[in-house]
């Protein structure tokens, strides 16, 4: 269990990022943009990937020793992809690529 203090962190910044998206998609709704952006999917799709790293990463610290290290990848590569969907959607409001 030598990789298993990354699951923490992982656990941790996986559910700040998916209250981050929660407040992205709030925002939208409240602002009447989801009729006219792709945006509000994209946050809806970031959600349930933050939410998958979060549940791995748990998975991961309240497993055995035989499924550690394979909850600890699936929740990397999740949360990698999550990132890299909020990084797209951040670009997508910086550049007002709404429509």
């Amino acid at each position: 269990m030598k990789s298993n203090k990354k699951v923490y962190h992982i656990l941790n910044t996986s559910a700040t990022l998916l209250g981050l998206c929660f407040v992205v998609l709030t925002s939208l709704k409240v602002n009447k943009l989801n009729e006219e952006s792709v945006i509000d999917e994209l946050t809806s799709f970031a959600i349930i990937l933050f939410l998958a790293s979060c549940v791995f990463s748990y998975l991961s610290i309240r497993s055995t020793n035989q499924s550690v290290e394979r909850f600890e990848k699936i929740a990397d590569i999740v949360f990698i992809l999550g990132l890299l969907l909020l990084f797209i959607i951040t670009m997508l409001i910086t550049f007002n690529f709404i429509k």
